[in-house]
């Protein structure tokens, strides 16, 4: 169940960061990345990988875009 919940809020996450991957909306993964790291510490109390694994994911592919937007853009 808590890996159901997981993949719920990763889909959350996903949903949100693609709309901060639009220019001058970059400041969005600042909100992004720890709705992410819930997700992945709710995966993390559950017995199956998958949801934790999607938001490990989600989190470095936001913090790449975050840093080379400059932390804004």
């Amino acid at each position: 169940m808590l890996n159901l919940v997981s993949i719920l809020i990763g889909l959350v996450t996903l949903a949100s960061g693609i709309v901060a991957f639009f220019p001058f909306l970059g400041w969005m993964n600042w909100l992004v990345i720890p709705i992410g790291i819930v997700g992945a510490a709710v995966g993390a109390l559950s017995s199956s990988n998958g949801g934790r694994n999607l938001n490990i994911v989600l989190i470095i592919i936001f913090a790449l875009r975050l840093m080379l937007g400059g932390g804004i853009f």
